[in-house]
């Protein structure tokens, strides 16, 4: 009898079956999986053997040991404090947000109109934290409070950091981990960071910016108007990292000369998973809005004249930019910023200040009991410099012994009693004085309308329909791996056990994540080829930073700090050569031959000429065009032998895992994207997770942190505000490896390749294949031209993106690494029958261009030119389109099955950037919805 499991996950998680395998590879023109591999790999970098990982076992099996393992971490009341409290997620968004894969399988909202849902979602985050904080234009989140703070500092030194000033000033009422992100990231740029009292802070004409905490670290609420008129007195700017809770009580920073505010969002029902995810804010006045990092969700028109919401301006900045960027962030958290705005909408301006209001009488009762007589205000935090410390419970400890604790909207009266030993009497509201807030806030309708729970969930219903996700189609988005986020691997993020330990807990009661961390690194450190992992990056982009940061350190420590040239292929993304200078770097630029892959020859000459002092390079494996580059340990050596370090950018880990590892390859470092190869679902734009892989050499100069204990002994600074990034989400790749298991992930890679060959072979006859590699082959991925359309059809690659809406499909990755161009990618996690019907709505499209060539469509006039075509459009009583509406909505049989409508027309991108709004628009602004 065969006693093997009939419910192999690794089948779950592959989309096509064996049949149609081989079907596929007799299109691709090969006999079994197992030859197309040998030709598409070259063989001097495959492995040699299989991946030493754990056998795969059942999601039941797995989800029962991820239980035993996290059950060993002791959820317990936490009044810590430090930027984290716990918090009351709503069950309605819980379930219809975070649980929800309508939500967390979105991509970037790069495609406007098939993302008017979370692009609203965003909007309404930017006007609760502008609102909130008095600045006049908001980002749509960044990482964590610490990097937006770094991030501010930055963006201040791009403003203000010239003729000699390279001073930034940083109170030392600021979250320790705060301080210390900003530290590392001002130490390869040249900024020197002063750490002290702001009251005896003598500013000079050296200073370009300073750094204030509102209310502070310990609680107290100060004022900082006059320090900050005096910084603008010597040019200097202000940011101030405060706190959403508190500025429904008090002044905000807007209102008292703040130049930027930073924060966390996490407090608004987001829970603190041991670190994150978490959306962080970023607000400043409308003067800097251009300089400000990460995206932007502006308000434009679609074709119709409709309001219709897009990323505007700077939104990918750093592609353009290039070295010259100020800032690496391409990312925001955006689940988590719609969880938090919704959290808002939800509660309204009257109920957040009753939390508040709440939260601090319980602060204040308790301070009184202990005979604390406070100077200064304050809101949530009370700092005891005297008196015994609380035992047995999860307080906040200060350097020096002295003990505080924070209160939070899951404080009770009953923890109250508990911590005191008696009942205590809980104080009406206290007056907050000249800290008292006046002006109003969230007055937009959004956040006063959707107070009960039925209106709520049909809201957030309104807008999920209006996205595209995973749950509609597939989205070939080359070099972002949208793949399956399987069920099971999604259930643990919101355990308790997992999601409400704060950060800083103490070590006894964290074991389970301690037990999770060794062996997802041990897992990765395989997967890899390494010999250590850190799991602090939150981003690529953070990882790319992270991986360069201990190469610098590396080279520092053996005596040749002076290496500072990073060598990068001018193919490469735009975040790396932004990563390489923020992490004090000189990028020199690498041709690409005419097939896409580094120019050999140029990278000797160039590693040669800068010897002395050549640091790195910054490689992606498979290249950033798709194909296995026969010269990859070449290259490795060349930079090896001119005392440089190999950072191999992890992007495209999805045709390595267990096939090849950029250890074996000479790599030194290389960033894993956990949200595309191991399964952290993309959350229409965030969370991700970036930690570096490192060779032994590097391994003492990984990541430390100044409130745990992580990292090499050499350790380079945090650069995330938790030790361990976005804890929470590491669930979901232990999981996911863990349930493939060696065999299932390698299978999983050739699949990849196999999908991604499949549809360049079906595509090729209509749509020319820009690069091939190895046995004329393409990696994961694959690269269509559309720039010949241009001349023959008047047809731009846009066109073609916005045509492929009304098939039901997201568009693939648009006009990058090559203009005019379409990157394609798969994933393993696509059916057969799903791939026929992509390529099936390509081959009608270009059958619609060829119409327009031969003249039997009009050149301005025709469904690609008016793509996508909205219900109101094609139900509208006027048509004067010279093709049906039929063809116009229904292009393909599928479409009648199960028709997905964008809910703008194109939206106008040059209108949107001439009229930056980036706030809610008035509800009028709705009222009239024009067809033509």
């Amino acid at each position: 009898m065969n006693m093997e499991r009939p419910d192999r996950f690794a089948d779950r998680h592959i989309g096509p079956n064996p049949e149609s395998i081989q079907e596929m590879l007799r299109v691709v023109g090969f006999p079994t999986l197992d030859t197309m591999i040998d030709a598409a790999v070259p063989r001097q970098i495959r492995l040699k053997k299989s991946l030493s990982l754990p056998a795969a076992r059942s999601e039941t099996e797995l989800l029962a040991e991820l239980k035993t393992i996290m059950s060993k971490n002791k959820v317990s009341r936490s009044y810590i404090g430090m930027g984290y409290y716990d918090c009351i997620t709503p069950p309605v968004i819980q379930r219809n947000i975070l649980e929800n894969p309508g939500w967390y399988t979105q991509y970037t909202p790069y495609q406007a109109e098939i993302s008017q849902g979370r692009l609203e979602a965003l909007l309404n985050f930017q006007t609760m934290v502008t609102d909130l904080t008095g600045m006049e234009v908001a980002n749509a989140s960044l990482l964590d409070e610490a990097t937006a703070a770094a991030e501010a500092m930055a963006m201040c030194y791009g403003l203000q950091g010239h003729e000699g000033r390279k001073v930034f000033f940083v109170s030392d009422t600021c979250h320790p981990q705060t301080i210390a992100v900003v530290q590392t990231r001002a130490l390869p740029i040249g900024i020197e960071v002063i750490v002290g009292d702001h009251a005896k802070f003598a500013l000079n004409e050296k200073v370009f910016g300073v750094l204030l905490q509102y209310p502070a670290t310990d609680g107290r609420i100060l004022d900082y108007g006059p320090f900050i008129q005096q910084a603008h007195e010597h040019k200097a700017l202000a940011v101030v990292a405060t706190d959403l809770l508190a500025l429904t009580l008090l002044k905000p920073p807007g209102e008292f000369g703040a130049d930027i505010a930073v924060g966390s969002a996490q407090r608004f029902g987001v829970p603190m998973g041991y670190g994150g995810p978490h959306a962080a804010f970023f607000a400043t006045r409308d003067t800097y809005k251009r300089h400000m990092p990460g995206r932007l969700v502006g308000v434009s028109k679609d074709a119709q004249g409709n309001p219709a919401l897009r990323l505007a301006l700077q939104t990918r900045e750093q592609h353009i930019r290039r070295e010259k960027a100020t800032s690496n962030i391409c990312t925001a958290q955006v689940l988590l910023a719609v969880m938090a705005s919704m959290y808002a909408v939800y509660h309204g301006p009257e109920r957040l200040k009753q939390t508040a209001r709440r939260v601090h009488s319980l602060t204040a009762a308790f301070a009184a009991a202990y005979g604390e007589d406070r100077k200064e205000p304050f809101f949530d935090t009370v700092h005891f410099r005297q008196g015994p410390k609380l035992q047995g419970v999860n307080a906040r400890t200060y350097p020096d012994g002295s003990w505080g604790v924070s209160f939070d909207e899951t404080t009770t009266a009953e923890d109250l009693n508990r911590l005191v030993g008696r009942n205590v009497e809980i104080f009406p509201d206290a007056d907050f004085g000249t800290f008292t807030r006046t002006t109003l806030f969230l007055t937009h309708p959004v956040f006063n309308r959707y107070h009960t729970e039925h209106e709520m969930l049909r809201y957030i219903k309104r807008l999920e329909a209006k996205d595209l996700s995973l749950t509609t189609s597939m989205i070939p988005l080359g070099s972002c791996t949208m793949k399956l986020n399987a069920t099971a691997e999604m259930i643990p993020v919101t355990w308790p056990e997992v999601g409400r330990l704060h950060p800083f807990a103490p070590r006894d009661q964290t074991e389970g994540y301690r037990t999770l961390f060794q062996q997802l690194e041990t897992w990765l450190a395989e997967i890899t080829g390494f010999a250590a992992v850190s799991l602090q990056p939150n981003a690529g982009s953070q990882g790319e930073y992270a991986g360069l940061l201990v190469i610098r350190e590396y080279q520092k420590q053996r005596g040749q700090g002076h290496r500072n040239i990073c060598l990068i292929p001018v193919s490469a993304h735009g975040t790396n050569p932004a990563s390489a200078v923020m992490a004090g770097f000189q990028v020199v630029a690498v041709a690409c031959d005419d097939q896409g892959n580094i120019d050999v020859a140029d990278l000797r000459a160039k590693a040669q000429a800068h010897r002395d002092d050549l640091g790195a390079l910054m490689a992606t494996y498979p290249s950033t065009h798709g194909v296995f580059e026969e010269t990859i340990e070449e290259v490795c050596r060349i930079i090896h032998d001119n005392g440089g370090q190999v950072y191999m950018d992890g992007a495209n880990m999805n045709a390595q895992v267990g096939l090849c590892r950029p250890g074996d390859m000479g790599a030194d470092v290389c960033h894993l994207n956990l949200h595309k190869t191991f399964c952290i679902p993309h959350g229409g734009g965030g969370p991700g997770m970036g930690p570096i892989a490192v060779a032994g050499h590097l391994a003492p100069y990984l990541p430390r942190h100044p409130l745990s204990e992580v990292g090499g002994s050499k350790g380079i600074g945090p650069v995330s505000a938790a030790p361990w990034g976005s804890a929470s989400i590491l669930t979901i790749p232990w999981m996911y490896i863990a349930l493939m298991g060696g065999d299932g992930l390698t299978d999983a890679t050739k699949v990849a390749i196999l999908n991604a060959n499949y549809i360049a072979k079906r595509l090729e006859p209509y749509f020319p294949m820009l690069y091939k590699g190895h046995g004329d082959l393409v990696a994961h991925e694959c690269i269509i031209d559309c720039r010949q359309f241009k001349a023959t059809a008047n047809m731009e690659v846009e066109d073609i993106a916005k045509r492929l809406i009304d098939y039901g499909f997201h568009a693939p990755t648009m006009s990058w690494p090559e203009p005019g161009t379409l990157m394609i990618e798969p994933t393993e996690s696509e059916s057969k029958a799903e791939l026929d019907r992509f390529c099936d709505a390509m081959v009608a499209i270009h059958a619609e261009i060829k119409a327009i060539e031969s003249g039997a469509m009009d050149r301005t006039d025709n469904p690609l030119k008016n793509a996508p075509h909205t219900a109101t459009v094609v139900v509208a009583e006027k048509w004067q389109h010279p093709y049906s509406r039929e063809q116009a909505a229904f292009p393909a049989p599928w479409t009648r099955e199960h028709k997905f409508w964008p809910a703008v027309g194109r939206v106008d991108n040059v209108y949107g950037d001439r009229h930056v709004v980036c706030t809610c628009l008035p509800v009028e602004a709705y009222a009239t919805v024009r067809h033509s």
